[in-house]
């Protein structure tokens, strides 16, 4: 095992451009898989590069570096739109995790229950790769390919994660079930974004669900259905959240049957879109 800390960018992807190398940032997921076992890779950590890290406003909406973490989110200052990820943040493993983990290492590992994942899909996150080669630039709904697989070349890196400028009357909101309150991988989770019209009716929505895929999914017929209904109205609409389901594919395994991963998804999306009607109605009057 070859152990690399390069300092710079450039560096990074000169190494990288050797070839076989595993790209590590906080390790929370790499150690684990080792198990018992060695480490025999080439291992490349980027967490001393300073253009991996933190959090600005950019021209075209929000930038998040590769290597910030889960920390890095809960504190700080973005707009309501960016609550389900935040949540979200709160939700991945103990304190400690937060503090190291990274938002892209969650991507990358490609988790069918990656926390961050459906949060992000709600807000349109784009990724940007870079290799010596040049930039390229991939939705986050096409990065994600499979079960621990992504769109990612051996000679490139995640550089940032890139979010469009969104309305600042936008709420989100995140929620999982597990087997308990803390550090639990999820039966199911649902992030939601909603922006509302004067009169309380989502203008727009997008709802995301993990957990219950290959890969997270927005449902964007529940997103045209939700369109012009208001909060009372989708109390009463119980109909709604299981019509929309299709895309959904669960499996079954020791945290809960597929049939139950699938009832359980209708729900949350429901509690989702409620919360995040809530957060904005709460916005509006302040």
């Amino acid at each position: 095992m070859s152990y690399f800390t390069p300092q710079t960018l450039p560096d990074a992807l000169k190494l990288l451009a050797d070839g076989d190398m595993k790209l590590v940032a906080g390790c929370t997921d790499y150690y684990p898989l080792l198990g018992d076992g060695p480490a025999t890779s080439r291992v490349l950590d980027l967490t001393a590069i300073p253009e991996l890290r933190g959090i600005s406003r950019t021209a075209s909406g929000w930038s998040i570096g590769a290597a910030s973490t889960w920390s890095d989110i809960i504190k700080a200052d973005l707009p309501p739109a960016f609550d389900g990820l935040k949540a979200a943040a709160r939700d991945v493993g103990s304190i400690q995790i937060q503090n190291a983990g990274t938002v892209a290492g969650n991507l990358c590992n490609a988790s069918p229950a990656a926390d961050g994942v459906p949060p992000l899909l709600t807000l349109d996150a784009t990724l940007e790769l870079r290799s010596l080669g040049g930039r390229r630039l991939v939705p986050l709904s096409r990065f994600i390919t499979g079960v621990r697989k992504i769109d990612l070349r051996p000679d490139e890196m995640v550089l940032a994660i890139h979010i469009p400028a969104i309305s600042g009357l936008a709420n989100g909101h995140f929620i999982k079930l597990g087997a308990r309150k803390y550090l639990v991988i999820s039966i199911a989770m649902v992030a939601a974004l909603v922006v509302l019209d004067d009169a309380g009716r989502i203008k727009q929505a997008r709802v995301a669900v993990g957990a219950c895929s290959a890969v997270a999914q927005r449902l964007v017929g529940l997103e045209t259905a939700l369109t012009g209904q208001n909060k009372a109205s989708l109390k009463d609409r119980t109909d709604l959240w299981s019509k929309h389901l299709g895309p959904l594919s669960p499996i079954s395994d020791v945290r809960g049957p597929a049939e139950y991963r699938l009832e359980v998804a209708g729900e949350l999306c429901k509690r989702a879109v409620l919360g995040a009607m809530a957060g904005s109605q709460e916005g509006g009057d302040e």
